[in-house]
């Protein structure tokens, strides 16, 4: 019989990961969780100084090094500076960065996860300062990791046109985490407790996710607007933390017919993201482009109707279990939420929990310690 491998020492970079965690951050998150869990692993958690507590509390058997400075830019820095220093002496074997960067000095091999191209793609959707930060760092990992995480095909198809990257490229998709996003409360009562909490009452429309440019949240205001009135009392829930983008959200507010109809309650705790899903009448993801599109994906794990956009990840994602609208159409996402709003559609939302299922954090943290395997082996990187 065969003896399993020995445990693998792998340090993840936690760094990035706001106290509010969204898209990446949370990416980090749910995958240090599956990861934690593993017993072909021992997991060293790389953090900010103050931030210990937190990853502790979710990893309580990882390593928890809280070195790095909190500010950005000295976080940066200390990322080429001190963390090399650091994994000398961890006793790590390979290194996992997460949000595309990596420590360019370290002597061991280093994997990547690169989310999308849209810093070379679509510039103009990200924080000027972020793009030729984020556009070196993306051509640094392509020339120097020695494996690259991608998290759809489309995403691993774009990195080989623009870079042409050395190492092999991995597919690796996000998981969802079913003990969160699930079509059934966990009390009777408890998903409108949550919601009366946030002063918020059924019927309403849901988006969830912060309101970048590439999110379409704009069209989905202006796309909200036309329908509303097909539902008496219907209303539009932002949620998320506001921040970048913010402009031209606030433009397309004060231009709608029925400004009183939008709520926007902020970054929410996870039980009421997951309520506010469930009890949604439907569920707009109108993004214009993404590496993955897990909301879409956590939505129907809850049995929501949703509409998302074609020639994303989301539509190849979701096929038939959502509605799907060409991106920046708000003629054809008002159709959409008019159509989900006013006709249940059963079938639809089983294909969608259905669909779901079948993507866990279990199975992506499987796959990734495949691809620190590879990496700690040399598998991972092509000939030179």
């Amino acid at each position: 019989m065969l003896s399993p491998p020995p445990a693998l020492a792998v340090s993840v970079d936690v760094t990035a990961v706001p106290d509010e965690p969204a898209g990446a951050g949370r990416y980090t998150v749910d995958l240090v969780g599956a990861l934690a869990g593993r017993a072909d692993l021992r997991l060293t958690l790389v953090a900010r100084s103050h931030d210990a507590g937190r990853w502790t509390r979710m990893a309580p058997a990882a390593l928890v090094r809280a070195a790095a400075p909190r500010p950005r830019p000295l976080r940066l820095a200390w990322e080429q500076v001190g963390l090399p220093r650091l994994l000398a002496g961890a006793g790590v074997a390979v290194h996992h960065g997460p949000h595309y960067t990596m420590p360019e000095r370290a002597h061991l091999p280093r994997v990547v996860t690169v989310h999308d191209l849209t810093f070379f793609d679509h510039p103009e959707w990200h924080e000027r300062a972020k793009v030729p930060f984020f556009r070196r760092a993306i051509r640094v990992a392509a020339a120097r990791a020695d494996a690259l995480v991608c998290v759809s095909q489309a995403t691993a198809d774009r990195l080989q046109a623009l870079l042409s990257p050395m190492a092999a490229v991995f597919v690796v998709p996000h998981g969802v985490d079913h003990g969160r996003f699930t079509p059934e409360e966990e009390t009777i009562g408890a998903d409108r407790a949550r919601l009366e909490l946030i002063g918020l009452r059924q019927p309403y429309v849901a988006f969830v996710g912060n309101p970048q440019p590439r999110k379409g949240v704009d069209v989905l205001v202006r796309a909200f607007d036309r329908m509303c009135d097909s539902v008496d009392g219907l209303v539009l829930v932002l949620a998320g933390a506001h921040g970048w983008g913010e402009a031209r959200i606030a433009a397309e507010l004060s231009a709608m017919r029925h400004p009183d109809r939008v709520v926007r309650p902020g970054y929410l705790p996870d039980a009421t993201v997951a309520a506010l899903l469930r009890r949604a009448a439907a569920v707009a993801y109108p993004s214009l482009a993404e590496g993955f599109g897990l909301p879409v994906l956590e939505a129907l794990a809850c049995g929501a109707p949703v509409v998302t956009t074609t020639g994303t990840p989301m539509s190849s994602l979701a096929g038939e279990a959502a509605l799907l609208v060409p991106p920046g159409d708000d003629v054809a996402l008002a159709e959409a939420l008019r159509h989900l709003v006013t006709g249940p559609d059963p079938e639809r939302r089983r294909r969608g929990i259905a669909l779901a299922a079948g993507y866990t954090w279990e199975a992506s943290a499987a796959a990734h310690v495949e691809v620190y395997r590879r990496a700690a082996e040399g598998g991972g990187q092509r000939p030179r």
